[in-house]
């Protein structure tokens, strides 16, 4: 089976993807495929074998739709399939075509709204007239008016309003009906009972009003709809401008050193193992290894963090950062799809194009929804003409009856409906990509707010997840920076995490190495060796109380999880240090943050039970699980979802691979260029726990903004349409005008879609 995404042209509502689903579902071949109004994309599960690209397009075409195919590879030495190069340069992205399209609309609400002012100029004129606020109109003004209007009514139904005619159209001629039928069937009835009465004026008078005819519906009507589809267009761009940042991130040339020569190339035709030098202010155009010089570099866009950080030989860079200050060589790892803001950029496109859940019921209503709006408005016209003609004459009633048609026909918009899930996850996703939460799909969104205990792995997400000096006690008459110049050079012999940390703490502190002698390990316990002339030995409890020496209780220290490194000389102590895996400072913050939002914190660790126990109380966590293999926390999981609980889980994506699939969402804790984007529902960049707060909190915000979406669009329809078709009218008196049903419903949509934005606003 070929899974293959393609550009939708031709799409005008939301009814638009019901159709081209069902037209598709049919195809023999065709296994799955999920449209998106939102992003104007269509998923296709196909069988290759039985059906293809030019096939299906071939099925839509009849109906107003074009399937257009994401752009072939121009790199093949790059090894990468389509999909995967059209991704990474981003030739899926239709901006230019799609500001071409929107300018052309511009130009027709442009040549619309002059047309639609003066009509409601006249029709202000007379309605007020009959109130005896102005004067009535002139007979000569009535008789211009009389000829002008059915000209540009003319001109408005099948220049400007030529894409709701062939709506209606291909209703007729294949049955399949969108938003656009039922404005191309209410403004060309309008139209032609309009063109009937001026043309057989005298013939009808005595059956019907031909004082009222409808111009002026068309030609406001169709400017409403045009203009509020050109509003909503211009919001949509702006829904989505997250993946235009990405790609704008994305260096187009490197210098790369080949045969000798520093030589500028287009990024698409770099290859692994290319050394590429980067010059100040340069930006890094694929991932590597430095291999030669050092400086700072911006890695904002990844960690969210303003300060550079400082990179030499053999650290990690990625593409898309920028180099600040020196230059430097490094070697290229990862090219075109592969690298870290590639498969940002792809899991950024494909969560923006994924369904929630919530989205289906909206779904649902969108495909049901013309068929029956187009009975509710044959209802209501029959009712007028069969009820209202026995109360009000037949003339009064044909009149209302007319507009209660129209104005059903018009309002009745499942665009906000359709609109209404898609635009919020277009730009939340995007949020959440600029602040280094990634989220792989819509459904993990939406399970996120609902989540109630979230797991978190000890090292490296709640601690730094490595050893720290984190005290000196000095029992010689010694300074402390002696003392460390003679643990770290004889620590710097060794591999153990712990003399990693002493050597760095020296580092820190600029204390200068000495040389060493005689070193020796030994095995279990510590190390040796001679420095200045004099034999020293350091390492655990157990080797010092060997050697003799002596020292106060280190118990209180052990049970916080500190490990303690003994320098001894002669058979003394010369001082004690402890080394610790420290607690991240955003943790307790995090912790703290978590509980705010209702959300309690389990912390799973393999660590023993009274070191865990100390570092869970110093943050602030709810429960801890000590001394736990990997499938002690699959297990966990399993309890806490028996029990009803909504579970995440947050690990560094590797060995917690099972937990993070068992779990209701799965959140990577990734650091670097490790980032582990396909093992988990959401990767946070950097693995920095303060934004594991912000990815609930944005998730929260997104669905806010659907629910207000789905109420909003909702509302117009269940209030809009009974208020069309006349129901308050022996109540009340209220009956709305179609001139008042297209600004309504182009209101609607274009309000769904500012609501939607304004999550870009908000902070998280």
């Amino acid at each position: 089976m070929a899974h293959h995404t393609y550009r939708v042209k031709g799409m005008h509502c939301a009814s638009c993807a019901s159709i081209i689903e069902k037209t598709l579902k049919k195809v023999d071949g065709v296994q799955d495929i999920q449209v998106n109004y939102g992003t104007e994309t269509a998923k296709v599960t196909f069988d290759e074998s039985k059906t293809g690209h030019n096939h299906l397009s071939q099925k839509v075409e009849p109906l107003g739709y074009t399937l257009v195919a994401l752009a072939q590879p121009t790199a093949a030495s790059m090894g990468m399939s389509e999909g995967e190069h059209a991704a990474h340069l981003g030739l899926n992205q239709s901006k230019d075509e799609k500001l071409a399209e929107i300018a052309a609309m511009k130009r027709m609400v442009a040549s619309a709204i002059p047309l639609a002012v003066f009509s409601v100029f006249v029709m202000g004129w007379e309605i007020l007239a009959q109130f005896n606020i102005l004067p009535t109109v002139p007979y000569v003004w009535k008789g211009f008016f009389h000829h002008l209007l059915p000209l540009m009514a003319t001109y408005m139904l099948f220049v400007v309003g030529k894409p709701y005619l062939l709506g209606f159209y291909r209703f007729l001629r294949y049955g399949a009906a969108n938003m656009d039928t039922l404005i191309g069937m209410g403004t060309l009835a309008a139209f032609i009972y309009s063109v009937v009465v001026i043309s057989f004026e005298d013939a009808l008078r005595t059956f019907i009003n031909v004082d009222s005819v409808y111009f002026d519906v068309t030609i406001i009507v169709i400017t409403f709809i045009a203009l509020g589809k050109y509003l909503e267009a211009q919001a949509k761009v702006k829904t989505g401008d997250a993946i235009e940042k990405l790609l704008n991130l994305q260096a187009k040339t490197a210098l790369v050193v080949r045969d000798g020569k520093e030589v500028e190339i287009p990024v698409e035709k770099v290859v692994h193992g290319e050394l590429i030098i980067v010059k100040p202010a340069g930006r890094i155009p694929v991932d590597g290894v430095l291999t030669e010089g050092s400086s700072y570099v911006d890695e904002s866009m990844i960690t969210g963090e303003p300060m550079p950080i400082k990179k030499s030989a053999g650290d990690t860079v990625v593409a898309g950062t920028i180099n600040t200050s020196g230059s430097f060589t490094f070697k290229a790892t990862k090219v075109g799809s592969e690298t870290m803001l590639a498969r940002i950029v792809k899991m950024v496109e494909e969560a923006q194009g994924s369904r929630a859940p919530i989205q289906a019921l909206a779904d649902k209503i969108s495909g049901i929804f013309v068929p029956i709006v187009l009975v509710i408005a044959f209802l209501a016209l029959g009712a007028w003409l069969v009820i209202g003609s026995q109360y009000l004459g037949f003339a009064q009633a044909f009149a209302f009856g007319l507009t209660s048609f129209v104005g059903v026909l018009v309002i009745a918009c499942p665009c906000a409906l359709g609109l209404a899930t898609p635009t919020a996850i277009i730009v939340g996703v995007g949020k959440g990509a600029k602040e280094g939460i990634l989220v792989k799909d819509a459904a993990t969104l939406e399970k996120l707010h609902k989540v109630n205990i979230i797991l978190v792995d000890k090292t490296g997400t709640i601690t730094r997840g490595k050893p720290e000096l984190v005290s000196i006690q000095n029992l010689s008459d010694k300074r402390d920076s002696d003392i460390i110049a003679i643990l770290a050079s004889l620590e710097s012999k060794s591999e153990h995490p712990i003399a990693h940390a002493v050597v760095n703490y020296a580092k820190e502190k600029s204390v200068a190495l000495l040389p060493v002698e005689q070193f020796e390990i030994i095995k279990g316990k510590g190390l040796g060796g001679k420095v200045g002339g004099v034999e020293y030995r350091v390492g655990s409890e157990k080797l010092a109380r060997e050697l003799g020496a002596e020292f106060a209780s280190l118990e209180k220290d052990t049970s916080e999880g500190k490990t303690p490194v003994i320098l001894a000389a002669s058979g003394k102590a010369l001082a004690v240090i402890m080394v610790a895996d420290q607690v991240k400072p955003e943790a307790v913050v995090a912790v703290r943050d978590l509980h705010a939002l209702g959300i309690s914190v389990v912390m799973l660790t393999g660590d023993d039970k009274n070191t865990a126990r100390f570092i869970a109380d110093s943050v602030g966590i709810d429960e801890v699980v000590a001394e736990v293999l990997p499938e002690d926390k699959l297990n966990k999981i399993k309890d806490l979802q028996a029990a009803g609980s909504v579970v995440a889980m947050a690990g560094d994506g590797v060995n917690d691979a099972p937990a993070l699939a068992q779990a209701d969402v799965g959140i990577a804790m990734a650091t670097g260029t490790d980032v582990a984007i396909e093992t988990a529902g959401i990767t946070l960049l950097h693995g920095d726990i303060s934004k594991l707060v912000m990815a609930v909190r944005l998730s929260k915000m997104t669905m806010r903004g659907i629910k207000q979406n789905l109420f909003w669009a909702f509302f117009y329809n269940i209030v809009g349409i009974p208020l069309a078709s006349g129901i308050f009218f022996p109540v009340v008196g209220w009956l709305l005008s179609p001139v008042f049903a297209g600004f309504a419903m182009a209101f609607s949509s274009v309000s769904v879609v500012g609501n939607s934005l304004r999550i870009k606003t908000k902070k998280i």
